[in-house]
């Protein structure tokens, strides 16, 4: 048997997803039921013999890396978000990115199976957790009679689940979502500043002024979906705080007073 210390992974496929950054992503795959990504395979892979069969199985396992949280030294021990950010556990005991190799995994829906068209052959799935252009380094199909164990507990992660929040829309944020028109004027000033959304968060682009955007209809139940999940940090749950994540190139920016959330502002981002 060989031994190995170290091993180097291929780049198979890419994702493409609404998502620009790491904030509001969801915090496990699964969770966004109306949440379509698309996996495009690398030049080396971009071979239709390799998904023969794939069209009798559902689901999906992706194997892929945390691109933004490549390091080259680890602890044993994090604080996992979920948690405050104030409790250590075991890096083993959690999802956190901060790994001894940056790898995750997410079971996503198959969708449809695009084998012409523009990219193809490329995978369209639901559920995925990833940011765009997350590199995957494997595909598996999700085996029913083996994956699945119902019996199954879920540690500490089970006894911090968040209840969903019910979502609203401000008027103008209303008029963005049915296209009859997005009005900055209209806007407090605090609204199209550039909102800090994490300690870690890349600058949001500046808001176009373009007038009469309307935020896509298919990506609605998705939105719906993201914010009740509540996308803030556990640290973070001031109800006075404006708070904004991007999302299919809009910045949706929303407050939250007790378990409800209300879009005050869907604002188009420059291209």
């Amino acid at each position: 048997m060989q031994s190995f210390d170290e091993i180097t992974f291929k780049v198979i496929a890419r994702i493409r997803s609404d998502f620009p950054d790491k904030f509001g992503i969801p915090r496990q795959s699964g969770l966004l039921k109306n949440l379509r990504s698309t996996i495009v395979f690398e030049p080396e892979f971009k071979n239709a013999d390799a998904l023969r069969g794939l069209d009798g199985f559902s689901h999906l396992w992706l194997l892929w890396i945390f691109s933004e949280n490549v390091r080259n030294t680890w602890k044993p021990t994090v604080r996992p978000p979920r948690l405050g950010g104030n409790t250590r556990l075991g890096v083993f005991a959690t999802r956190s990115s901060f790994r001894p190799n940056p790898l995750a995994m997410s079971c996503v829906k198959i969708e449809t199976i695009n084998l012409t068209g523009e990219n193809a052959p490329s995978i369209t799935v639901s559920g995925a957790d990833l940011m765009d252009g997350t590199p995957i380094v494997d595909i598996k199909p999700y085996l029913p009679y083996a994956d699945s164990v119902p019996e199954a507990t879920g540690g500490f992660a089970e006894a911090v689940r968040f209840k969903k929040l019910e979502v609203e829309f401000a008027a103008e944020a209303q008029a963005v979502l049915d296209g009859t028109g997005f009005a900055p004027e209209n806007l407090a000033p605090e609204l199209l500043d550039c909102t800090e959304i994490a300690p870690d968060a890349a600058d949001i682009p500046e808001v176009s002024g373009a007038a009469g955007v309307k935020f896509p209809a298919e990506k609605k139940a998705a939105l719906v979906e993201l914010l009740s999940e509540d996308p803030r940090p556990a640290y973070q749950r001031s109800a006075d705080r404006i708070y904004g994540i991007r999302f299919a190139g809009f910045e949706i920016k929303f407050q939250v007073q007790g378990d409800h959330l209300t879009v005050v502002a869907i604002l188009p981002l420059q291209a």
